[in-house]
């Protein structure tokens, strides 16, 4: 099969320069910053805003941070205006550049909750009429990392994957990728990510940060088969700010304050990082 030999000749790529890279030293030199979804895919919607407008605000406001508190480091964006990128495109972006860590920010988002509405009568039985209500309650943060996913958590990585089927030739693309086939996610499980450890260890830095400095609900680090993290050979990590259908946390994404918290708390968990896993 195709798709699956070449999945697994370029995870043997990947091992192989992963190790070849940490035995000769490992430094934090470039830093690309992805927001999430743009253009024609807006991603979550809010009451009065949508995801691909608040990743945007916040991905450039932590570039900014990096380029004045951290010179030394080179920062790249996958987008810096309101246009759609190609997953594919986002990952080759930090993997022509020979990144060193790649973040992805984007928010969070639930489905409305299916309720019973009132009853009718058919044929002598009762039967219960439904409806669809707001999901507002739910809030929090999140970092996923890329990693095997199991049965029970294959919501979030199809939620994430299926931008794809709307891009162009995007069979193509991905060899053959269907986003909508959970038996898919069995052959990307052979795509090892040799980075899995140091992208643990800063989306905990950065969930941390969240939930100590900010407050915010914390709501974990998940590995899940979100295509976009399996397809980058650096640490990576995709972190969701916050749930924009919640209406305090999505007045708290489009503040200036908000904005300035999540920065700060992805700033100071990547300088973390830096320091803590840097070798001569």
């Amino acid at each position: 099969m195709r798709f699956s030999r070449n999945i697994f000749l370029l995870a043997s790529l990947l091992i192989f320069s992963s190790t070849t890279l940490f035995s000769q030293g490992y430094r934090v030199k470039t830093i690309v910053i992805d927001a999430g979804h743009g253009g024609d895919k807006p991603g979550a919607a809010g009451s009065y805003s949508v995801e691909k407008n608040v990743a945007l605000q916040v991905a450039l406001k932590l570039g900014r941070k990096f380029e004045e508190d951290m010179p030394e480091v080179k920062i790249l964006y996958t987008r810096k205006t309101d246009i759609d990128v190609a997953f594919f495109r986002r990952a080759a972006i930090a993997n022509d550049a020979k990144a060193d860590i790649f973040i992805s920010i984007h928010c969070n988002s639930m489905p409305d909750n299916r309720v019973v509405v009132g009853y009718t009568k058919k044929g002598g039985k009762k039967i219960a009429k439904y409806g669809y209500v707001k999901n507002k309650t739910t809030r929090g943060t999140e970092t996923f990392v890329a990693g095997s996913h199991r049965l029970n958590e294959q919501d979030a990585a199809i939620r994430e994957n299926a931008d794809i089927a709307l891009e162009k030739d995007y069979k193509k693309n991905y060899d053959g990728y269907d986003p909508k086939d959970p038996e898919t996610f069995i052959i990307l499980s052979l795509f090892k990510n040799t980075y899995r450890d140091k992208s643990l260890k800063l989306a905990r830095l950065i969930q941390n940060n969240y939930a100590r400095d900010n407050q915010r609900v914390n709501r974990g680090v998940k590995e899940q088969g979100i295509l976009i993290l399996q397809r980058c050979g650096m640490p990576a990590v995709l972190t969701e700010i916050g749930f924009i259908s919640n209406p305090t946390e999505e007045d708290y994404l489009n503040s200036a304050s908000g904005q300035s918290e999540i920065v700060n708390s992805i700033f100071k968990a990547v300088k973390t990082y830096k320091r803590e896993t840097e070798v001569n």
